[in-house]
């Protein structure tokens, strides 16, 4: 997911995306210890799109205190 098309989500939006992605990071290191995954950079691409995701969220927060 491209950064642009997450700053132009409403924070409900971004929140609803981050439990999403979590899950999904969850799920992914599940595999991994059973073996199952065999693309393992997927894990690194999912934390990225968190970390993406709360940096906005965190900014939006700092904006609007403004």
């Amino acid at each position: 997911m491209d950064i642009q098309d997450l700053k132009n989500k409403s924070i409900r939006e971004l929140h609803e995306l981050l439990a999403e992605k979590r899950n999904e990071l969850r799920e992914l290191r599940f595999k991994v210890s059973e073996k199952q995954l065999k693309n393992v950079s997927e894990i690194k691409k999912v934390r990225k799109t968190v970390a993406q995701v709360l940096t906005i969220i965190k900014a939006s927060n700092k904006a609007e205190q403004k």
